[in-house]
């Protein structure tokens, strides 16, 4: 046998045993261990950074990863695929995914409101003034959208009066400044950094628009709540505490905060002052979620009714 027959029957051998190995130890695979958590790249889902970076999910005897998303598409996707155990995400992909069957249920609410519809042009006093415009959110399947689609026609316009082209949060501010887009309809803490460090205009805030609207909530994976409803639990409650440290004291949290997400300390401060946080699902939080479903069927962008035994469970 050549020498060169032997190095390749030996490089076979050598693949075959690691991949035996693989599939008998499960080392290709996530650690049964470990809870995925996912989140999007927003100052709203700051209780899950401030829970991690002071180390309470160690604490608690908890392992997990963090995963960004682009957007709440992708992270429901993730869930549904059972890549993710627990999800910061919008309401409004939370709410579809339920819709289509996806097995996840919410758990507690994370924050209200926080987002701000900015233009460059100042003399846009409303959303009337952008009819004809480029008017940009980070995708149907995101909160902003629904905000969007629901001034439009509190105002007696449609979708058909405005382009509204899909963007990531990260790229939108650069678009507005260059005037690639006329206005756009984003999250905190770009509504702030816009606003403060571009010098764009705020049209309006989202309080304006729908007033103590959810935004994101926190999802559990179906599978996870019923297999580890010890470790969902533990997960609920750092939730709270975090939220808490947060309502306590904002502007002492934003060192926690990730560099890439938040890259101004100050601008941030701001930035949280426009975000109400919330935990739990109490009787007005659930009335709030379902009456932001009940506009998204009025919208066209849900079909049916979804009952709220589908959307939540209290753990």
């Amino acid at each position: 046998m050549s020498k060169n027959r032997k190095i390749i029957r030996l490089t076979i051998i050598i693949a075959v045993f690691l991949l035996v190995i693989f599939t008998l130890y499960g080392i290709t695979d996530k650690d049964p261990e470990t809870v995925t958590i996912g989140y999007l790249p927003t100052d709203h889902d700051a209780a899950l950074f401030v829970a991690n970076a002071t180390g309470m999910f160690k604490k608690a005897g908890l392992e997990v990863e963090l995963h960004e998303y682009n957007n709440g598409g992708d992270l429901m996707s993730a869930m549904a695929s059972g890549d993710l155990d627990v999800g910061y995400v919008g309401i409004t992909p939370a709410i579809y995914s339920i819709s289509k069957e996806v097995p996840i249920k919410i758990v507690a609410g994370a924050q209200n409101e926080g987002s701000g519809l900015l233009s460059h042009d100042s003399s846009v006093k409303s959303i009337t003034d952008l009819k004809g415009k480029t008017v940009a959110t980070p995708g149907e399947a995101s909160v902003q959208s629904v905000l969007l689609k629901y001034d439009l026609k509190k105002n007696g316009l449609n979708t058909s009066d405005i382009e509204s082209p899909a963007m990531k949060v990260s790229s939108m501010n650069d678009a507005l400044r260059s005037e690639g887009i006329d206005a756009m309809l984003t999250y905190e803490p770009y509504v702030t950094i816009s606003k403060e460090i571009n010098n764009q205009t705020l049209v309006k805030s989202s309080e304006d628009i729908l007033p103590d609207h959810p935004c994101c909530v926190v999802v559990m994976n179906e599978k996870f709540l019923s297999k580890h409803p010890d470790k969902a639990r533990k997960i609920l409650d750092i939730h709270k505490k975090a939220t808490d440290m947060i309502k306590a004291n904002p502007e002492e949290m934003v060192q926690y905060l990730p560099p890439h997400i938040v890259p101004n300390a100050e601008i941030e401060k701001e930035s949280l002052k426009h975000i109400e946080w919330v935990t739990g699902l109490n009787d007005t939080y659930k009335k709030n979620v379902i009456n932001f479903l009940n506009i998204e069927r009025d919208l066209g962008i849900l079909e049916d009714p979804v009952p709220q035994e589908e959307l939540f469970i209290k753990i």
